[in-house]
Order: C-alpha cells, then structure tokens, then sequence
C-alpha cells in the first residue's frame, strides 16, 4: 500500500511513501528481535559509545533533518529544531548506558543476597505523531536503546521523511541491522504493531481518542502502554508579570509556534483583571507582526495546518464559537487566500471556561483569553480541565511562582518561558494527557523492567 503525501503549504504532492501491513509489522519485530539478542551481547561501553556514535551522525546531518521536518507538515524552519533535539537525547541517554540501572538491599529474618535489577522489554514499539516525530523519536528511542531494548518506529504517515532518514543514519552509525525498524503506516499498520506479540512496551503519543484504541488493542496481549497525549494548557500572567515578555510568550507558544498544533500549546489565556486591556494590546501587536509565508523561509513564523481536513475542523471550532457566544472574535477566524492550508491565527477574548472552545483542544492556531481575579480563581480555572500536560506562569514574584506551580494540576509547569524540553527533565501528562514520562531517569525507567533476584548465602 502506498501514500501520498500532500506538502501542506502548497496543497500539491510531495512524494509517495510505502506504508506497512501487518506482514511488513511482522517482518520488522523479527528483525528487531534478533538485532536486540545481538545489541544486548554487547558490553555496556560499546552500546555507549555506538549511541555517541549515532548523536554523532546526527549532528552532521542536522541541516538535512530540518529539512526533511518542514518536508513532513511545512513547520517554518525558523521553529525545525527539534532535530538538535533528537541529537540531545541519544547523548544524554547514552551515558545510562553504562550506568548502574540496580540496586543491592537487605531482607528481613536473613543474610540473603537480594538483588534488584532492571532488564530491557525486548523490543518497544514507538508511534510517533506527525507534529514532532523528531522530538519523540529522541524522546523514546534514545531511553530504549540505552535500556537494551530493540524499536520498530512507526511514524505517522502525515510525516514520514526525517523519521525514515533517521532510520537510515541508525545503520549509517554501525548499530545493528534492524535495531531501529522505520515502518511508516497508517491505522491498520499501527494497529498490527500494537497487537503483535513480539512487542514488549508501547510508547504513544497522540490524541486521546487514538490513545483509547491503542489501549484496547494492547490489551489483547496485555502489553504495557506509555501514553504521551492532549493538552489545552493554561497560561496565567498575574498583574505583576513582564508584560512585553509575557505577550511574547504567549503568543509563540499559543497560535503561532506549530500554528498551535501542539499538545504543548497554551491555548487557554487567563490574565489578571487589573492588567487584561493592556496584555491584551500587546499580544495582539505580536501576533499582528508574524511572518505568514513559505515555511522554507527563515524569516517565517507562521506556516499552514496539517491538511484540508485540519483546516476544515479548526474553522468549523471557530464558527461554532462566534455563534455559541463563547467569546469575542478578537483576531483572525478565516482562511487565508493562496496555496496551501493557512488559518489565520484566532483570538477569542473574554471566553466562558465552561465552553468546548475553552475545554476541547481545537489543535490549531486558536487561542482563548480569560479573566482572574486573583490567584485563587486563576489556580480554579487553570484546573478546570480534563487535561493536565502543560501550564504556564507568568509571574516576577519568586513566591507566587513557587506557590502557584504545587497548586497546579499539571506534570509539566513552565515559569517565564516556553516549553523547553530537554532530555534531563520529566515530560507527561496528569489526567487525560497521559500517563508515563519521557525524560530523565524516569524516562529511562519507562523502558526497563524490573526482576528481583534472591541468592541463599547460609
């Protein structure tokens, strides 16, 4: 079965990709299992440096890669740096590998040797969305080949080019042959992965409405699932906040950044009474100065959605709200004439937490702007959601910010700046964004199982 992949700043094809079934999904766990009986024959030195090896290649090829990533869905370049990302987290993981991943502890009533260790599942499979397959592929492939396991990759097939070329570089740095299995695919393909019993341990990310078939398919052979998901994180600017800084935060990392489709997006806006009008002016004035144009472009800020689908949800979310009186249209609400899927960015001000605008993601460049009062009803609102992925604080009182960050329910808080994710650092969701983390030693842990062992000493 093959794709074809619609570039989506111009509307036109941009390739044809061959997508795997499940007789291609049985073909790769088999090579994964054997490449991950040899990768874990290897000393723990050697698997290290192989990882540094393919950071290494990365890293030389990191121009091509950001290519590929605007290739995939038209992200303007000036944003692509998620392939120094990916680069990242296989250095960082690649100094677990030789680290100790057990423990020694004593046992009641006995002199016994008690040995706590952690061992690979064997081989993972990694589904990863089309909005950042780089990131994700750093995220969860780095930690799986550091713990000793073998990946079958499955990128979406909206954006399979940087993830099939990063397949390549694993071959290209020496590791074993089918270590990292690339298999672009589409539902019946992700849906044979999921379900296969070679396959040790999902790592998804994606909607939430995927991640509920995900879970009923793994369930079939109880295959443990980590799930990376949604988002409609809130944004809270206290009256005391840098206000320029703030509007500026705030609108790349809302509408602008991805054309807010981001499971990181602070789509919700909640700004303090006293200073509403005047945030309100200022991140307007920033989304006015974007730069809409060809995402090749340096000097583009703004590219198109996803798809014609995308579009057509994004702009029905928006006429939904005009006419449900959700908010006030503010900015934008319109397709933008010319090639390709361009929304304009959209502000709603004065929006009702209650409403779908305010509680569905609308994944798109589509923000709401709400008021507080005081740090009790922002906390309330911020809260008020399904979800738990993200929330943002702005804020210059180091006090507030501490106290504010414990009280939100959210597994990443973000003070005074953007989504910064970063290979040392935990990343998940509460609730409904998931459950799990990528990042830092519990990333690593995610894909390492545990085994107890007890020797008699008499």
């Amino acid at each position: 079965m093959t794709f074809e992949h619609i570039y989506p700043a111009t509307g036109r094809p941009n390739g044809t990709v061959s997508l795997a079934g499940p007789a291609e999904i049985d073909n790769a766990v088999a090579a994964a299992a054997k490449a991950q009986r040899e990768w874990v024959s290897l000393t723990v030195d050697r698997r290290r440096d192989l990882l540094i090896d393919l950071a290494d290649v990365v890293h030389e090829h990191l121009d091509e890669l950001a290519k590929l990533n605007v290739a995939d869905y038209a992200v303007p370049i000036s944003f692509a740096g998620t392939a120094l990302l990916l680069e990242r987290f296989l250095r960082h993981f690649a100094g677990y590998a030789d680290k100790p991943h057990g423990v020694t502890t004593p046992v009641n009533g006995s002199f016994d040797i008690n040995l706590v260790e952690r061992e690979p599942y064997g081989v993972v499979g990694v589904i990863t969305p089309w909005n950042g397959a780089l990131v994700v592929t750093g995220s969860c492939v780095a930690p799986a080949l550091a713990a000793g396991n073998a990946v079958v990759l499955k990128p979406s097939e909206l954006a399979p080019f940087a993830a099939l070329r990063f397949g390549e570089l694993c071959v290209e740095a020496g590791l074993p042959e089918g270590l990292v299995t690339v298999v672009p695919a589409d539902a019946e393909g992700g849906d044979a992965l999921v379900r296969h019993p070679g396959i040790g341990k999902i790592a998804f990310t994606g909607g939430g409405a995927t991640a509920r078939e995900v879970l009923q398919a793994a369930a079939t052979n109880l295959t443990p699932v980590v799930t990376e998901l949604g988002g409609k994180s809130a944004n809270l600017i206290f009256a005391d906040a840098d206000l320029d800084l703030a509007a500026t935060l705030s609108a790349h990392q809302g509408p602008l950044m991805q054309s807010g489709q981001s499971c990181a997006c602070a789509s919700r806006i909640l700004v303090h009474d006293g200073v509403y009008d005047e945030f309100l002016e200022k991140f307007l004035g920033v989304i006015g100065a974007a730069r809409i144009g060809d995402p090749m472009d340096p000097a583009t800020t703004f590219g198109p959605v996803i798809s014609q689908a995308a579009a057509d949800r994004i702009l029905a979310a928006v006429d939904t709200a005009v006419a449900g009186g959700s908010g006030e249209l503010l900015l934008g609400g319109k397709r933008i004439d010319g090639d390709g899927y361009y929304v304009e960015p959209t502000v709603f001000g004065g929006v009702d937490n209650a409403s779908e605008l305010a509680q569905l993601e609308t994944f798109g460049p589509v923000v709401s702007v709400m008021r507080f009062r005081d740090e009790d009803e922002a906390v309330r609102i911020a809260n008020d959601t399904p979800y738990g992925l993200n929330a943002f604080v702005q804020t210059t009182d180091l006090n507030r910010a501490h106290r504010v960050a414990r009280r939100l329910e959210s597994g990443s808080v973000w003070i005074n700046q953007f989504s910064d994710i970063s290979p040392q650092g935990p990343y998940g969701g509460y609730k409904q964004s998931g459950s799990g983390r990528t990042g830092g030693v519990e990333g690593l842990n995610e894909f390492q199982q545990v085994k107890n062992i007890r020797i008699a000493v008499r």
